[in-house]
């Protein structure tokens, strides 16, 4: 198949609606049976089936068994990042005529949430901007590096880099909300995974939103200086 056919037919199969939902409720790194997939698309188990198997045979989504359930979950970061630009794209369209109410949910995810398996939203993007006025990180567009105090600071956290790993440490990841960047890569989901093991957030159920703890209000504001109002 060309590169053009090819990309019509990834973009046809994100633009239906219900593939759409599913793959967004799949963003936070979880992995979801098509039963749980199906309520968040609101169809039935059999359409979502369906929908599961095209999006498996383009490469979008992976399937693992476990006993009698079978579990989906997004093929790959690449997967997550793509989706996150297209909610990027998709923010910066001019608003309706009449701009939909946006209720407390909204605001939360705003606030913090995860972005496949990194932290994003005001949250991540803190996290981004602190380490960076630091001189802990430098991060561009297009990458980014740890800096010998960034490494020295990621051990105090309990934090290693992973030599050898094919996937990239530290890359930058635009935040459709704040239009800033958090950040993605093994640094990110490195320090997403530790602030869980801190206690300092957890997650909201059924949701990408994550709450800051008290335990993470003070964890934060003493490692990066940063306060969420």
């Amino acid at each position: 198949m060309s590169t053009n056919a090819a990309m019509a037919e990834t973009a046809a199969l994100v633009g239906d609606p219900a593939r759409a939902a599913m793959l967004n409720a799949l963003m936070d790194g979880r992995a979801l049976t098509a039963g749980e997939l199906a309520g968040v698309a609101g169809i039935t188990a059999q359409t979502a089936s369906g929908h599961l198997a095209r999006l498996a045979a383009a490469g979008l989504l992976a399937m693992e068994r476990q006993g009698r359930h079978r579990y989906h979950r997004l093929a790959t970061p690449a997967v997550a990042r793509m989706l996150e630009a297209i909610m990027t794209v998709a923010g910066a369209a001019p608003p309706p005529a009449r701009p939909p109410r946006i209720g407390p949910a909204d605001a939360a995810m705003r606030r913090a949430r995860t972005c496949y398996d990194h932290l994003a939203g005001r949250l991540g993007v803190a996290i981004a901007e602190a380490m960076v006025a630091r001189g802990q990180l430098e991060l561009a567009p297009d990458g980014g590096a740890v800096t010998p105090a960034g490494e020295d600071f990621l051990e105090s956290l309990g934090i290693r880099p992973q030599p050898g790993t094919r996937r990239a440490f530290c890359k930058p990841c635009l935040d459709w909300s704040e239009r800033r960047h958090h950040l993605a890569g093994g640094l990110g989901a490195a320090l997403c995974t530790r602030c869980f093991e801190l206690g300092w957030v957890k997650r909201v159920p059924a949701s990408r939103t994550v709450l800051v703890t008290r335990a993470g209000e003070a964890g934060l504001r003493q490692a990066f200086g940063i306060e969420l109002a």
